[in-house]
């Protein structure tokens, strides 16, 4: 099989992670793939650290350029098939009428409905199959009167890590100030709107009263962060809610963690919340969306009602009070992100939505 990803992000986030694990894990599997993607871009560059073939696109009318580039390489390479990863990937594919020469799949990974206008119908009416990363993001593809049967549903997957040992776990600590006895709550992602971090602000404000030294940790940068500033200063606590921007190693984070916090209003899965999870972490994220597939409430996680800083103030205490139960939410947390959100599954799955595609291809 010949795999041509496309992904013509320029910075690394989730779904960049993603298309990395599934390249490689293609490759160790046997098949052909390779990348288009910016020149130098983060996933270009990882992907290239890990000699995978790239085809680099000049960032100047990027999606144009990129459109030449896949009708170029579909004839030269003699493709099986052409995924691609974000929606700026799907308008070039578009563009290069890919999918009149080989299949096209789509991968679908956010909450939000797919436009009802003419322009984003045409592109996804154009896709042989959309992959989506959640039974949540499918109810919304197909909310958006995309036909049910043109979806496949594949759960994204991480690696999964070695534990945090206490030496990492110190040298973490010591790397934001933190020290060993201090409640750390932490998460991971944008500082944006969307990903709700101000309720954890406001839920710190009303937990220290009883856990006194307990203090945020943000990874992450993004268009909120003043604004969280601000409320933290508000708040009284802006010694306690460490700002630590965009973290390349973001293992040290997790490292640092006694309890992983996602309020994310439409996270249609989550790889920090997996990410947490594998590491053991105890983890707890409002009910909605893709995190509440990944959570099994009470057993390897705790799932809250979204935006109520009661609730929210409850949980964490809940864990932070009881040693038992937090060892136990991590240790079941990890057995599920092994048992079911693994990179290698990840890949199994999409290689079967590849045969299946291209079993119904014209030959």
């Amino acid at each position: 099989m010949k795999v041509l990803l496309v992904d013509l992000e320029t910075e690394w986030r989730g779904g960049q992670n993603q298309a990395l694990l599934l390249l490689k894990g293609l490759r160790a599997r046997g098949h052909s793939a390779e990348l288009v993607a910016p020149v130098g871009s983060a996933l270009q560059q990882r992907a290239r650290a890990a000699g995978i073939p790239v085809h680099a696109v000049e960032r100047h009318f990027l999606r144009a350029r990129a459109a030449a580039q896949l009708r170029r390489l579909t004839k030269k390479l003699d493709c099986s098939l052409v995924h691609v990863n974000e929606p700026h990937a799907l308008t070039a594919a578009w563009l290069a009428r890919t999918h009149r020469r080989v299949p096209l799949l789509v991968s679908r990974r956010v909450g939000y409905p797919i436009s009802r206008n003419r322009f984003a119908r045409m592109r996804y009416d154009a896709a042989a199959c959309i992959i989506a990363i959640s039974r949540w993001s499918a109810e919304r593809v197909i909310h958006s009167g995309i036909p049910e049967s043109k979806l496949a549903i594949v759960y994204e997957g991480i690696e999964i890590p070695a534990r945090p040992s206490s030496e990492q776990r110190a040298e973490a600590r010591s790397r934001w100030g933190v020290p060993a006895d201090a409640p750390l709550l932490g998460c991971v992602g944008v500082l944006s709107p969307d990903k709700g971090q101000e309720w954890l602000i406001r839920a710190l404000a009303e937990l220290r009263k009883k856990f006194p030294s307990a203090r945020l940790l943000l990874a992450g940068d993004g268009p909120c962060r003043e604004r969280l500033q601000r409320l933290a200063e508000k708040a009284g606590i802006a010694d306690a809610v460490i700002f630590a921007g965009f973290i390349p190693d973001v293992e040290s984070v997790y490292a640092a963690m006694d309890v992983f916090l996602l309020p994310s209003f439409f996270e249609a899965l989550s790889n920090a919340l997996m990410s947490a999870m594998a590491c053991a972490i105890p983890s707890i994220a409002f009910n909605l969306g893709g995190p509440a597939e990944i959570i099994e409430d009470g057993t390897s996680g705790l799932l809250v009602e979204p935006a109520n800083v009661e609730a929210l103030c409850a949980a964490i205490a809940k864990v932070l009070s009881n040693a038992n139960f937090a060892e136990s939410l991590g240790e079941k947390g990890r057995q599920r992100i092994e048992q079911e959100f693994s990179a290698d599954k990840m890949v199994d799955g999409i290689i079967d939505v590849y045969d299946a595609i291209l079993a119904r291809a014209p030959q």
